[in-house]
């Protein structure tokens, strides 16, 4: 279901400053359920940290939907290399195509807050990323078996392998859709 009364906005890494504190209060609602999220050590602060350190990579592109003066969602990716998504230990077993794209975006959030969940809000935001990006591929991280898992294959992303957070981090699923 498409939501008539959601606003979709386009947004740059120089407007992160001003709506991270919405950023993070909208992600923290939409995994405030998910005890796996928590376990992993992922908390509004972590995602915070994340997006700073992001907001400067090339084709920075947020995406924040609103109802009236609520955020209600966002999402944000960048171009990047297949060496620097994939890492050298998966790029073996990624596809040669992706392996070898000049054009992959990584999708590193979307968080749309629950109970706006079903409402086709997320459905809307990934669409502007990649409309504004553009990219032949596409690949993001979500954890194993999590409830975004049937969300993504809705939307055609395919499992691509394990990935570790860093050396100590979670291991989540990397998944690859390719745009064509």
């Amino acid at each position: 279901m498409n939501e008539p009364g959601i606003v979709i906005r386009r947004r740059g890494g120089d407007q992160v400053d001003e709506l991270l504190d919405t950023l993070a209060a909208v992600w923290a609602d939409a995994h405030a359920a998910d005890q796996d999220v928590t376990a992993a050590g992922f908390t509004p602060d972590t995602v915070r940290r994340q997006i700073l350190g992001h907001a400067g990579r090339d084709g920075f592109t947020l995406i924040t939907a609103h109802g009236g003066d609520l955020c209600v969602g966002f999402g944000y990716g960048f171009r990047c290399t297949p060496d620097y998504w994939f890492g050298a230990h998966l790029l073996p077993s990624i596809t040669d195509a992706a392996r070898t794209t000049d054009s992959l975006v990584g999708i590193c959030e979307l968080a749309v807050r629950r109970q706006w969940h079903g409402h086709g809000v997320g459905t809307r935001i990934h669409a502007a990323i990649l409309d504004a990006l553009r990219p032949e591929w596409v690949s993001l991280l979500a954890m194993p078996g999590g409830s975004a898992q049937q969300f993504y294959r809705r939307l055609g992303y395919r499992y691509a392998g394990p990935y570790r957070a860093g050396s100590t981090g979670p291991v989540l699923d990397l998944l690859l859709q390719e745009r064509g």
